[in-house]
């Protein structure tokens, strides 16, 4: 493989302000580089030591890490916790009236709930699972719309030992069953159904309808929240209300003490990325990420109100929902809605309300909000914000320029974090008191975090050659296993050819001549070849997105091609009506041209598609896969039950 070319320049360089870093909890480089040190000096030392400064044991550990099983690794194994604990039962004498969830509907209602509150309904709910016959080690799916009751699910799984499996709500029926009978469930807790954009979705009879397709008769209960008030069956004595299932359970619950690699839960990788994997995590390395997290990337401050925007469903949920921000004794916002719901200031609207302090959320939302209205962030008060953070893919740097400066006021960090599933929290990211920022780049990584840039046989490369992301040596947070499927975890992430030792991400990139900084170019299937010249898809789409009178979104694929080996298509959704005919055509030559002045005649697309969305599921992200069967002119044989709107595939197919 020849080294992937970086066609991104990038000069804007943003450091943070001596007032911020005054005040951060990791104040400066010399402090970041300092952190890095100790972990480089004893690299055990480090981890065992954090580990013990913020996580409470029920018995302490006394080996930090394992590696006699390589890559199965085992972290703290013989120290015994218990991650609900560790969240709720640790502020009760020290903030137990402090606000833990702020709950906004999609109506607008506000619903608060502070620690105490919080610790109590965790245990009515854990009794409540309990008495059901629910035992520490079994598999308990959680089917849920956002909501505290989500977070509640989530948390008394844990505090009973139960390893829970939250599947996004959006998911169908058949989605629902595959991974009941991967895991084993033996328990659903769902709801009649949820709110989205003033939509009633039906949740229950997708579960019905999962149950009824057969191979799910591990399910010994299922427990409905009523949300919505709509009519659902109820088959007795498998079905409860969960009203009814907390009726009269005591509000306090003993914690089981599991031990730290105690399976905490599996989430299986979501639907833009084929057949589904249960991504098994522990409980105690993954819990400490999560508060280390807190700590250095959000900078997490007593008074903060901490807004993450994405769903439980996702482990962006997990991590900085249902744990990172209770372990640390936060007040954030949990929201059912979404962000164009009434209209395109809702984001902007609950920020001022709320006073958001720090603010987490996906590039393809920022895309969104600014096609729905570039300057609307203005018409509100958004003076209380301190950070700002981006998930879930690289962000292009104009997005990113407009995020910092209508968003944030030119004031507020970008945080732009680099993680995945199977990492447990970040891996790469600005610390926002240290690390001078640069649009479009993930910076560097936290403390611990060995990463490197190798070529395909695992030889790293220098700065400035691009190449695959690798991480090479273990880490606390670490996907353990895929469920049921260790040949498979040990293929996909600790692959033969790279020598069986270093964990791949998956991902292209390069790190900076002079800085170091490390930039996402793209996945590694997504690179393109064209001409013998290696290019990251990201960097194109970044060209077209840099076109801010036109483009709002753009994502690109490649397909064979005769002459070229591989020929750019690029899919655009443009930021006002979609042209047809000889605009379209039109169009497509200026934007054509516009690449090809932005980054040279290589990277011009050989077709250009326009659509008014691009094909995504319901958490945002690009289903690249179908784009790929797009671009090619194949029928798609996939499943697309994950699809936010399917029609869109349509408008796609036309190539200009």
């Amino acid at each position: 493989m020849s080294k992937i070319e970086s066609v991104h320049h990038e000069e804007r360089v943003f450091p943070p302000a001596e007032a911020f870093v005054k005040q951060a909890n990791v104040s400066g480089m010399v402090a970041y580089q300092a952190l890095c040190d100790e972990a480089g000096r004893d690299f055990e030392g480090f981890w065992a030591r954090l580990a013990r400064e913020n996580l409470l044991w029920s018995k302490p550990f006394t080996k930090t890490l394992d590696e006699s099983k390589a890559p199965f690794y085992r972290w703290f194994h013989d120290g015994e916790l218990n991650a609900s604990y560790n969240c709720l039962d640790r502020h009760l004498e020290s903030q137990p009236d402090k606000v833990a969830i702020i709950f906004e509907a999609d109506d607008g209602k506000v619903t608060k709930v502070t620690y105490r509150e919080l610790y109590h309904r965790v245990c009515r709910f854990a009794n409540a699972l309990k008495a059901g016959g629910i035992a520490k080690g079994e598999r308990v799916l959680v089917y849920m719309p956002m909501s505290i009751e989500a977070v509640v699910a989530m948390q008394a799984c844990a505090r009973i030992g139960a390893t829970h499996s939250v599947v996004f709500a959006g998911f169908s029926a058949k989605s629902l069953q595959e991974r009941i009978i991967d895991a084993g469930a033996v328990a659903v807790i769902t709801a009649d159904g949820q709110f989205r954009g003033g939509k009633e979705i039906p949740l229950k009879p997708a579960v019905d309808e999962a149950l009824a397709m057969g191979g799910c008769e591990s399910i010994r209960r299922v427990i409905v929240y009523k949300r919505s008030g709509s009519a659902v069956a109820m088959h007795a004595p498998r079905d409860q209300w969960w009203h009814d299932a907390v009726q009269g359970q005591p509000n306090e619950c003993e914690p089981t003490w599991v031990d730290a690699e105690h399976p905490l839960f599996i989430l299986y990788t979501s639907g833009s990325t084929g057949k589904p994997k249960g991504v098994q995590h522990s409980t105690a390395g993954y819990l400490l990420h999560a508060m280390l997290t807190m700590n250095w990337t959000f900078d997490h401050k007593p008074t903060d109100v901490f807004w993450c925007t994405a769903d439980v469903g996702w482990v962006t949920g997990h991590t900085y929902i249902a744990y990172g921000p209770l372990a640390v004794g936060a007040t954030e916002i949990v929201f059912e809605g979404v962000p164009t719901y009434p209209d395109a200031g809702r984001f902007w609207k609950m920020i001022q309300d709320h006073k958001v302090n720090v603010f987490y959320t996906a590039p393809t939302a920022i895309r969104s909000l600014i096609k729905a209205g570039g300057e609307l962030p203005k018409q509100y008060d958004l003076s209380s914000l301190r950070i700002l953070g981006t998930v879930g893919e690289p962000i292009n740097p104009e997005a990113w320029m407009w995020y910092y400066r209508t968003v944030g006021g030119s004031r507020c960090p970008v945080v732009d974090t680099f993680w995945q599933t199977e990492t447990g929290g970040h891996m790469i990211t600005p610390l926002p008191g240290a690390t001078p920022l640069v649009p479009g780049s993930c910076t560097l990584p936290l403390p611990g975090i060995m990463a490197s840039i190798v070529d395909e046989t695992g030889h790293e490369l220098p700065n400035g050659q691009g190449g695959i992301l690798v991480v090479k040596r273990p880490w606390p947070a670490m996907i353990r296993t895929i469920w049921g499927d260790p040949d498979r975890f040990r293929k996909s992430y600790y692959p033969a050819e790279l020598g069986g030792t270093l964990y791949l991400a998956g991902d292209g990139a390069i790190r900076d001549k002079e800085t170091g900084y490390f930039t996402i170019m793209g996945r590694i299937d997504d690179v393109l070849n064209v001409s013998g010249h290696r290019m990251g898809t990201m960097e194109i789409e970044s060209a077209l997105v840099a076109n801010t009178k036109l483009v709002a979104e753009a994502a690109v694929v490649g397909r064979p091609d005769d002459v070229t080996g591989e020929a750019v298509v690029a899919f655009v959704v443009l930021k006002g009506q979609r042209p047809t005919g000889d605009a379209a055509r039109a169009l497509a030559k200026e934007l054509r041209d516009w690449v090809g002045k932005e980054i040279g005649p290589i990277a011009k697309p050989k077709e250009i598609r326009f659509g008014d969305n691009l094909p995504k599921t319901r958490s945002g992200k690009i289903m690249r896969r179908l784009l790929r069967v797009l671009a090619k002119g194949e029928e798609i044989t996939q499943d697309v039950s994950t699809l936010e709107n399917p029609a869109i595939l349509e408008q796609l197919k036309q190539p200009l």
